[in-house]
């Protein structure tokens, strides 16, 4: 009797930590509440739905449960740090002119801030047990999102994210391993229901089904995962994202009780809410150091973050960054090189589209011309 008050004493003690420390969600699983796992995780690995991410096959056993990765634990607590952002995300997509990073890496790397805080609480719980522990923060072959729903704190939606009713699609996961026997919350039931935006808003139809995900169409995988050049059929679709994507996140009907963060570090900068293309195609690679210092866009590399402003600065339809695009034909590295010729032929086109509508635009009240002349203009502008 004692040790059950004991313990139920001791998660109230975390509880209160973890809400100090910044963590609004909080709940506990047990380590082997999820034996479905590794059957799912090797059906997407055998699909290819991982793409070119081959650490998600060679640490597949790892990942499938939290005792391979771990034999001694028993207990995964699992906390969430809300960063939903001041304004819709969806709203800077019509901006075609400025850059849409996702809202995560808009400051500081969520990892930076987690893992100390982390520690932190997996420090109190050693000391006041005795119990070994580990911190993961999606550094480690860890599944923390149906971890997440094992321990209470949401549900994995039909978008594979962790879905929360307070705080919508916006939370950042940590997870703590520890060799404490402690009491398991109630997992949470999926509430999704008839609900399809997530899957229907997606610009590359990248959900095969509902709650699967295949990443080689995902834009966020595309943009900072996939190492080579945007394939031909994403790029329109890729807009002026030029870091990650939001779409699935930002559409989700949970969202109307989300609220902004408290976590001062995971505010967007300004300078990072909406940067023009104009000056992000001019950064240099002491540039794009200085500009992300201390952000998780830093670690896909300047030439990579080039390509990807060179596909929105195509896709902009603004005909004054022609020159800055022309600019970078000549850049040393070629995956930048590609991106320009891509952007300098969309924007040309575009341009010369609108010249010989300007100097030959058929009669306004001569239907039938006008039909042909929009579809002899407008593959111009596509290509």
């Amino acid at each position: 009797m004692k040790a059950a008050r004991d313990q139920i004493a001791l998660l109230a003690e975390l509880r209160h930590r973890a809400k100090a420390l910044g963590f609004e969600a909080f709940g506990v699983a047990r380590a082997d509440a999820r034996p479905d796992l590794p059957e799912k995780l090797d059906t997407a690995l055998a699909r290819d739905w991982h793409g070119e991410m081959a650490w998600m096959a060679e640490t597949a056993e790892r990942r499938g449960a939290p005792e391979a990765l771990w034999p001694e634990v028993r207990s995964v607590i699992v906390v969430g740090m809300n960063y939903g952002p001041d304004s819709d995300p969806m709203a800077d997509l019509e901006h075609r002119s400025l850059g849409n990073i996702s809202v995560y890496a808009r400051n500081r790397d969520y990892h930076d801030i987690i893992k100390g805080k982390l520690k932190e609480l997996a420090g109190l719980l050693n000391r006041r047990t005795g119990a070994e522990v580990k911190v993961f923060v999606d550094t480690a072959p860890v599944m923390e999102k149906p971890l997440g729903e094992a321990a209470g704190i949401g549900w994995q939606g039909k978008h594979t994210v962790l879905v929360s009713r307070e705080f919508g699609s916006w939370l950042f996961l940590g997870a703590i391993f520890t060799s404490a026997e402690l009491p398991a919350d109630e997992p949470h039931a999926e509430s999704c229901g008839n609900c399809r935006r997530c899957l229907d808003v997606c610009p590359t139809n990248a959900f095969p089904a509902p709650f699967q995900l295949d990443a080689r169409r995902c834009l966020s995988y595309l943009n900072i995962e996939h190492p080579g050049p945007i394939p031909l059929e994403f790029r329109v679709p890729m807009g002026n994202r030029i870091y990650g994507c939001d779409d699935c996140l930002a559409v989700c009907p949970w969202n109307k009780f989300a609220s902004e963060t408290h976590e001062m570090k995971l505010r967007a900068r300004d300078e990072l809410k909406s940067p023009a293309l104009s000056d992000l195609v001019q950064l240099d690679d002491a540039g794009f150091r200085s500009l992300f210092a201390g952000s998780p866009i830093k670690r896909i590399g300047h030439a990579r973050f080039l390509r990807n402003v060179l596909i929105a600065v195509g896709n902009s339809g603004d005909e004054t960054l022609i020159p800055l695009a022309e600019a970078r034909l000549a850049d040393p590295e070629p995956l930048i090189r590609g991106a320009a010729v891509w952007a300098v032929r969309r924007l040309v086109a575009k341009a010369r589209a609108d010249a010989l509508a300007l100097a030959f635009l058929p009669d306004e009240g001569d239907i039938s011309v006008q039909a042909e002349w929009s579809a002899a203009v407008q593959p111009a502008r596509a290509n």
